[in-house]
């Protein structure tokens, strides 16, 4: 679940879109991805990256089983057994995903927390988890079930909402979306930075997300590495405010990235960074990846106002061929 978020921040900005495209691409348009109000509205204020995923239309796609192999890590291949052993299918019961991240401070570590949608039994599931004794702990009424034993840093725990919603996430940050849940704790929707832009983006493709300030800045330097070698480049990210990512299918994939600089010259500058950034990486992949430099040539970078957008047309073919060649594959 996490996998995808964490692409919108480890790799080039196209291969960051195809990873995200390629849960979308169809033969026909496919209807945007709209979240509620009232499950944006379960996540706490504190976070600073949220994204949304429609992985029921991703289903309906025969390569999506293929590539999905690729992108899921070992980590979350044991969550998923996790879930079966309680009688959950998460290729077939999940439909929706929501999740977020929350910047660990003082140099803690990021603490990630999730929402699915679908069709549930939680009494049944809950009975499965209490047979096989797993850790549970009990927050407000709801009962949290451990992968792991409960109480290490990385472990995931999970709780139903209702029949229809389950959460998951690190222990701190599961018990933050509870405390919202009860009304002891803010939520995203008095986010006056974050929320405002998750609305915006909210609707506009399958797979959209949204990054505050500090995520944008780590986002913009580990998708274009290249802009280290253009020292105003580097200036400009730090004062990046945010960045919103949206993707639609039709008979290829349209990836929209836009970040929001603080001024308009910041935009402007970015821009030609950018587009140099670009030429670089489509000279280097070249040779190697012939396939993912004919996606580069297709990358259009323009400044809007305060905005710098950024859109990525893939076509079917050249999507298709990526896969083949395990461009998306991730290291277990």
């Amino acid at each position: 679940m996490r996998q995808t978020i964490h692409r919108f921040i480890e790799i080039s900005i196209l291969t960051a879109g195809l990873f995200l495209c390629v849960l979308v691409i169809a033969p026909q348009r496919a209807s945007a991805g709209s979240l509620s109000t009232a499950i944006i509205g379960m996540f706490p204020k504190q976070v600073g990256e949220f994204a949304y995923a429609d992985l029921k239309t991703a289903r309906k796609f025969s390569w999506y089983p293929q590539l999905r192999e690729q992108l899921l890590p070992s980590r979350f291949r044991d969550f998923e057994k996790f879930l079966v052993s309680a009688g959950v299918d998460p290729n077939t019961q999940v439909d929706e995903l929501a999740w977020g991240g929350i910047n660990g401070s003082k140099g803690a570590a990021e603490e990630v927390v999730g929402v699915a949608l679908g069709a549930f039994n939680p009494s049944s599931s809950e009975d499965r988890f209490k047979q096989q004794k797993l850790p549970m702990f009990d927050v407000h009424g709801y009962h949290l079930y451990a992968f792991g034993s409960g109480l290490a840093a990385g472990d995931i725990l999970f709780t139903f909402i209702d029949s229809n919603t389950a959460a998951f996430g690190h222990r701190a940050a599961l018990e933050k979306l509870i405390d919202v849940r009860t009304g002891v704790a803010e939520s995203m929707l008095t986010n006056d930075q974050l929320f405002p832009l998750i609305n915006e983006a909210n609707g506009t493709g399958i797979i959209w997300g949204v990054l505050d300030k500090t995520y944008a800045h780590l986002a913009m330097q580990q998708l274009i590495p290249e802009a280290s070698q253009f020292p105003q480049a580097a200036t400009i990210i730090n004062r990046i405010r945010a960045m919103t990512i949206s993707i639609e299918a039709d008979s290829g994939i349209d990836a929209h990235f836009q970040a929001v600089c603080s001024s308009t010259d910041d935009a402007n500058l970015l821009a030609a960074g950018m587009q140099a950034a670009l030429m670089m990486r489509r000279y280097q992949e070249a040779q190697q990846h012939p396939d993912l430099a004919g996606a580069l040539d297709q990358v259009r970078v323009a400044p809007s106002g305060d905005r710098l957008k950024v859109e990525a047309p893939v076509s079917q073919d050249q999507l298709l061929s990526l896969i083949r060649t395990r461009t998306f594959a991730v290291p277990m």
